[in-house]
C-alpha cells in the first residue's frame, strides 16, 4: 500500500500535540496526527483536568465542614468516594470527546495507533486493522512522558499506586503514605488527606515543593501540617515491604531507618520521557535522560523533526507544551514563530492552599547576580480573602533595583492559580515596577494583593 503524504505529522495528541496539529491546520498545511491511547493525552485524561475535578470535590467538601463559619448550617456531611471519581472520570471524557471534534472541525487527520519512524520523513503506524504508512517533510515528537518507577517502589495497583491509580481508587485510604512531594505527590496528599486519609509525605529534597520560592513552600509546609499532614523532608524511602493490606516503608532520614506501617502509598517521584520504540536513535536523534535534546525552535537537529512538550525536557507543563506546539506549527508554516523562555512559564499546583510562581525565585536570583528588591503581601491584609474566609496566604515579587524589571513573583493562597497570570502578562511585556504600581486593581479582588506586593518592595505600602 502507498504511503499517505501530508506536510506535517504529529506523533501524540495530547496538550502539544493536538495543539500543533490544528494550529498547523489553521495555516492551510495538510496534517496527520497519530495517537496511540486518547486524544487529549495524559494531561486532559490522567492528569491536570480530571486531578482538577477531584480537588474541586474535595474543596467543596472543605467548605461544607466550615459552614458554620459562614452562619450555614451543614449536618451529617459526608462523600461518595465512586461518585466523586465518577465526576472526575466524566469531565476528562467530555473534554476528550472535544478535542476530537476540534481535529476534525480542522480537517486534521486521526490516526489510533502506535507509532514508529523507520527512516528520515517517514511513519509506520501499527494500528488495529494493520500497519499504515505516513511520509510528511516535517514530523513533530509529542509522545509526552509517564510515571517514573524507583526499583523496588514499583506500583502494583493494589497497595502502590502511580497517580493513575490514585485517580481511580479502589478504596479510601485510611494510612496514606506519598513518595515525593512535586506538583502531583502534593495535589494527590491534599486530596485524600482532605478526605480524611491520615497522610505522610516523604521528601529527598529539604523542603516540599522544592522548584518553588523557600519562603513559599516554608509558608505552605506550615499549612499542610496544620490540617494534619505529617512532612518529613531530607527523607528517602528505601524499600517497600508488602503484606496482605499493609505495606512498611523503609525511611531514612538523618542517618537512621525507621519503619512505618501504611495501607497505600502513591508514588510521585518525578516523570521518564516517552522515547522508547520510536526509532530515534537510529535517526541520530540526541537523547538526555529519557528526554529529546533540542534548540530554543524545538528542532532536534535531524532536518524536519521537531520535538515539544514533556519529552522535550523541563519545565513539564501542559501549557508549555501547547505553546510549543503554536510555536513549531508557525516554524513549519514560515512564520515568525517566537520561542518559549522557560523563566516566563507560570507553575501551578492545585493543593490546598494553592501555589502559583513565574520567573525567578530570591535565591536564584541573587545567585545570578542581580540587586534585588523584594515585596510581599499577607492575605490578612486583603478584604476580599477575609470575605471569601481565605486569610491564609501571601504575594512575593522580585524586582531588579537598577531596572525595574520584574524577576519573579510567588505566591500561595486561595485562587493564586488564576492570579498568576497577571504576572506572567507583565514579564511578557517585560513590565518595570513603574507600570505596575500605576495600574489600577479593581476592589475588592485578591489581586489588590499583587499591587500591595510591589508597593511593598519599593517602600509604598498602603494596607500593612
Amino acid at each position: 500500500m502507498a504511503a499517505k503524504t501530508y506536510d506535517l505529522i504529529v506523533v501524540g495528541a495530547g496538550p502539544g500535540g493536538y495543539v500543533a496539529a490544528i494550529r498547523a491546520a489553521q495555516l492551510g498545511l495538510k496534517v496527520a496526527v497519530v495517537e496511540r491511547e486518547h486524544l487529549g493525552g495524559i494531561c486532559l485524561n490522567w492528569g491536570c483536568i480530571p486531578t482538577k475535578a477531584l480537588l474541586r470535590s474535595s474543596e467543596v467538601f472543605h467548605l461544607m465542614e466550615r459552614a458554620s463559619e459562614f452562619g450555614l448550617k451543614a449536618e451529617k456531611i459526608g462523600y461518595d468516594l465512586d461518585a466523586v471519581v465518577k465526576r472526575s472520570r466524566g469531565v476528562a471524557k467530555q473534554l476528550s470527546g472535544g478535542i476530537g471534534h476540534l481535529l476534525k472541525k480542522n480537517k486534521v487527520t486521526v490516526v489510533m495507533g502506535a507509532a514508529t519512524l523507520p527512516a528520515k520523513g517517514k511513519v509506520s503506524v501499527k494500528t488495529d486493522k494493520g500497519t499504515e504508512e505516513l511520509e510528511a517533510k516535517n514530523i513533530v515528537l509529542a509522545t509526552g512522558a509517564r510515571a517514573r518507577e524507583l526499583p523496588g517502589l514499583e506500583a502494583d495497583g493494589d497497595l502502590v499506586w502511580t497517580y493513575k491509580h490514585a485517580l481511580q481508587p479502589p478504596r479510601m485510604p485510611k494510612k496514606l503514605l506519598v513518595i515525593g512531594s512535586g506538583a502531583i505527590g502534593i495535589e494527590f496528599a491534599s486530596f485524600y488527606n482532605t478526605l480524611g486519609s491520615e497522610t505522610t509525605v516523604v521528601e529527598v529534597m529539604d523542603r516540599v515543593l522544592p522548584v518553588e520560592d523557600a519562603e513559599i513552600s516554608a509558608f505552605a509546609k506550615k499549612a499542610f501540617v496544620k490540617q494534619g499532614m505529617k512532612i518529613m523532608e531530607k527523607a528517602m524511602v528505601k524499600q517497600l515491604d508488602r503484606a496482605k493490606g499493609k505495606v512498611t516503608a523503609h525511611i531514612e532520614v538523618g542517618g537512621k531507618v525507621e519503619k512505618q506501617d501504611f495501607d497505600t502509598v502513591i508514588s510521585a517521584v518525578g516523570i521518564v520521557g516517552n522515547v522508547e520504540n520510536l526509532g530515534l536513535e537510529a535517526l541520530g536523534v540526541k537523547l538526555d535522560r529519557t528526554h529529546v535534546v533540542t534548540d530554543a525552535y524545538c528542532r532536534t537537529g535531524v532536518d524536519g523533526l521537531y520535538a515539544i512538550g514533556d519529552i522535550a525536557g523541563a519545565p513539564w507543563l501542559a501549557h508549555k507544551a501547547s505553546h510549543e506546539g503554536v510555536m513549531v506549527a508557525e516554524l513549519i508554516a514560515g512564520k515568525h514563530a517566537h520561542p518559549v523562555k522557560p523563566e516566563s512559564i507560570a507553575g501551578c499546583t492545585y493543593c490546598h492552599p494553592q501555589v502559583a510562581s513565574v520567573g525567578y525565585s530570591e535565591a536564584k536570583a541573587k545567585e545570578l547576580g542581580y540587586d534585588i528588591k523584594v515585596g510581599r503581601f499577607p492575605f490578612i491584609g486583603n478584604g476580599k480573602a477575609i470575605a471569601l474566609g481565605e486569610a491564609e496566604g501571601m504575594v512575593k515579587t522580585v524586582f531588579d533595583a537598577k531596572t525595574g524589571e520584574l524577576l519573579g513573583a510567588h505566591m500561595v493562597g486561595a485562587e493564586v492559580t488564576e492570579m498568576i497570570q497577571g504576572y506572567v502578562v507583565g514579564r511578557q511585556l517585560e513590565t518595570t515596577e513603574e507600570d505596575l504600581m500605576n495600574t489600577v486593581f479593581p476592589h475588592p479582588t485578591l489581586s489588590e494583593m499583587m499591587h500591595e506586593s510591589v508597593l511593598d518592595a519599593f517602600d509604598r505600602v498602603i494596607h500593612m
